[in-house]
C-alpha cells in the first residue's frame, strides 16, 4: 500500500460496497503546524459530520487556511504533527492530487480558472475527457461539462470562455469541476468574497442542494449572516488553536457568541464612535464621463458628479456591474477607460490627472478592491511594499535608496496600524488577508494623502480587522482627509460614512446622508432601471 493511501484505523473497517459510513466523514486530531518563528497551528481539533455543512471562521491569522491546506495535501504529510482520518481511516496527503483522488476538493477564494480556455475545458483541465486514441474527446468533453453545469445552475454554452462570465459563474464553475472529480468532501474558501447579493444567495442555496445528494461541505467565511443562515455546525479558531464548535440550531448559538469567540472579547458595536468635524471641500468631479477600454461605444461611467469635504467619509454604493471601481480607477490617473471627458477641481482648482503619477503628485490615492493583483507586490517583502509608492522621499541626492530610513518607516507604519508580523523583512505573501490590507494602506497612507479612496476596504477579512481599519478610517477623517469608501455592503456603508452616492448603470442615481439611509431606500436608487436614468 502506498504511503498516500488511506491506511485502516486499528479499530475501524472499511466500509462495505454501498454501505454509508457512520460518523463523522473527517477527525482533524491535535493538529500542529509550525513555520520559522510562528506556531500557526496549535493542537486544533476539527470533526465534520458526513453530509453537513460546516462552518469554520477566525480572524484573519487564526490558522483557517493552513488548516485547509494541510487536510488536502498543500503541506503534505511529516510536515505537521497530529493525524486525519477521512472515511474511517488515517489519511497521509503527500500532494493536493492524494486528497483530490479521496474526493477531498478544495476551492480557493482567488479562482484557479484559465480565463482564455473555455468552461468546459477548466472544467476538465487536468483531467481530460479521452477518446481510445488518447486524443480529447471534445463531444464528450462539452456534453459532460454541460451536465455538470446543469447540475449547479450555469446554463452557459460550455465553449464560452471563462473571461466571458461574471465572478459568480465562475464560482459555479469551479463547483462543478469539483463535481467532475466525484467530490464527498467539498472545502468553499471565503466563496462569496466577491459576489453581490444576488449570486450570493445562489451560491448559499447550491450549497444545501449538494448536501441533499449526500456531500459534505466544509465553508470559510467572514460573513457571519451567512454562517447563521447556511451552517449545521460551526468551528471557531483563534490564534493557531479551536476555541469552540457550536451546534447552530442551539439557541445560544448568536453572532455575539461567534465573534467573542474569534476575538476573545465582546465588541460592543461593530462600527466605532466618532464626532465628525467636516471642513472644506477637497475633491469635486464634475461630468465624468468614461468609455470601455476596448468597446469604445460602451460608456461604463456616465456624466457622474460627487465631491468629498476635509473630514467627510463618503460612500459610493452600486451593485456589481454599476460602475464603482470603474469611476475610482479613471479618477486615479486614468488608470481604466479610454476617451474620458470631465473636470476635476482638487481645493478649488482644476487639475488634470491624465497619469498616476499625476493623481499621487495632486495628493490621492486608491486603495484597490484586489490588492494581491494591483495593491501589492507578493515576491517582495513587507517594507518593499510599504514605501514602494512613495520611494522618492527615501532616495538620495545621488538616486540611492537609504535602506535604513526604508526599514524605519516601515516599523512605524508596522506599530501604527498593528500589521501583525515578526518582521517587517518577512514576504507579504505570507501574511493573512487583513494584515495584507494594512499594507496596502500603509503604503498609500505613506505617501502623504488628502483624498484617500478605499474600494471594497474590508473585503475578505475578519469582523476585528474590520473594526481596526474602521477605527483607521475614522482617524484619517479626523485628521482632515477626505476619505471615499466604496463597499458592497450596505450596512457597512450607512455605519461608516457621511454621505452616500448611489450609481447605477455608470450613473449617479441619488445622494443621501447616512444617518437617513436605509438598506432598502438605497437598493431602490442602486437598482434604477437604464431606460429610466435616460
Amino acid at each position: 500500500m502506498l504511503e498516500t493511501d488511506l491506511a485502516p484505523l486499528p479499530s475501524g473497517r472499511p466500509p462495505a460496497d454501498g454501505e454509508v459510513a457512520a460518523g463523522p466523514i473527517l477527525e482533524m486530531r491535535a493538529i500542529t503546524k509550525r513555520f520559522p518563528g510562528v506556531v500557526a497551528l496549535r493542537d486544533v481539533n476539527l470533526t465534520v459530520s458526513l453530509g453537513e455543512i460546516h462552518a469554520i471562521c477566525g480572524e484573519n491569522g487564526a490558522g483557517k487556511s493552513t488548516l485547509m491546506k494541510v487536510l488536502s495535501g498543500v503541506h503534505p504529510a511529516g510536515s505537521y504533527e497530529g493525524q486525519i482520518v477521512f472515511d474511517g481511516h488515517e489519511a497521509r496527503f503527500h500532494s493536493i492530487n492524494d486528497s483530490e483522488r479521496l474526493g477531498i476538493v478544495i476551492i480557493h477564494q482567488e479562482l484557479a480558472l484559465s480565463p482564455f480556455l473555455s468552461i468546459a475545458e477548466n472544467i476538465f483541465l487536468g483531467n481530460e475527457r479521452l477518446s481510445q486514441s488518447r486524443l480529447i474527446d471534445w463531444n464528450r468533453t462539452n456534453a459532460e461539462a454541460a451536465a455538470l453545469m446543469r447540475r449547479v445552475g450555469l446554463h452557459e454554452n460550455p465553449t464560452t470562455p471563462i473571461n466571458q462570465i461574471g465572478v459568480g459563474k465562475q464560482q459555479l464553475v469551479e463547483i462543478a469541476k469539483a463535481l467532475s472529480k466525484e467530490v464527498k468532501l467539498l472545502i468553499l474558501d471565503e466563496p462569496t468574497a466577491a459576489l453581490n447579493d444576488t449570486d450570493s444567495a445562489h451560491l448559499l442555496d447550491l450549497m444545501r442542494q449538494l448536501q441533499a445528494q449526500g456531500i459534505t461541505c466544509i465553508m470559510i467565511s467572514h460573513k457571519l449572516g451567512e454562517i447563521m443562515a447556511s451552517a449545521d455546525t460551526t468551528t471557531v479558531l483563534r490564534d493557531g488553536q479551536t476555541i469552540e464548535t457550536l451546534d447552530m440550531s442551539d439557541p445560544q448559538a448568536t453572532q455575539e457568541r461567534l465573534i467573542r469567540g474569534m476575538v476573545g472579547r465582546d465588541l460592543e458595536a461593530r462600527f466605532p464612535p466618532r464626532q465628525a468635524v467636516i471642513g472644506r471641500e477637497v475633491l469635486r468631479v464634475e461630468d465624468w464621463t468614461v468609455h470601455h477600454p476596448t468597446q469604445p461605444g460602451r460608456v461604463i461611467v456616465d456624466h457622474a458628479s460627487l465631491n468629498v469635504r476635509a473630514g467627510e467619509v463618503v460612500g459610493i454604493a452600486g451593485l456589481m456591474g454599476a460602475g464603482r471601481t470603474e469611476l475610482a480607477m479613471s479618477l486615479f490617473g486614468q488608470s481604466y477607460g479610454r476617451d474620458i471627458s470631465g473636470r476635476v477641481f482638487k481645493d478649488g482648482q482644476e487639475v488634470e490627472l491624465k497619469t498616476v503619477a499625476d493623481a499621487i503628485g495632486h495628493g490621492l490615492a486608491y486603495v484597490s478592491e484586489d490588492r494581491k493583483r494591483y495593491g501589492l507586490n507578493l515576491l517582495a517583502t513587507i517594507s518593499d511594499n510599504i514605501t514602494a509608492a512613495g520611494l522618492g522621499k527615501l532616495m538620495s541626492k545621488l538616486g540611492w535608496i537609504n535602506g535604513n530610513e526604508q526599514l524605519k518607516v516601515a516599523e512605524e507604519y508596522r506599530a501604527k496600524l498593528n500589521i501583525r508580523t515578526p518582521s517587517v523583512l518577512y514576504n507579504v505573501n505570507k501574511l493573512s488577508g487583513g494584515n495584507q490590507q494594512k499594507c496596502v494602506l500603509s503604503k498609500w497612507l505613506f505617501t502623504g494623502p488628502d483624498v484617500l479612496i478605499l474600494d471594497e476596504p474590508t473585503r475578505g477579512i475578519d469582523v476585528g480587522a474590520k473594526f481596526e481599519i474602521y477605527s483607521l478610517i475614522n482617524q484619517l477623517a479626523a485628521e482632515g482627509k477626505a476619505v471615499i469608501v466604496i463597499s458592497s455592503e450596505l450596512p457597512e456603508i450607512i455605519g461608516l460614512c457621511d454621505r452616500v452616492y448611489t450609481l447605477s448603470f455608470g450613473r449617479i442615481t441619488g445622494q443621501v446622508s447616512a444617518d437617513q439611509a436605509t438598506q432598502e431606500s438605497l437598493m431602490e436608487r442602486m437598482t434604477e432601471e437604464k431606460e429610466t436614468l435616460r
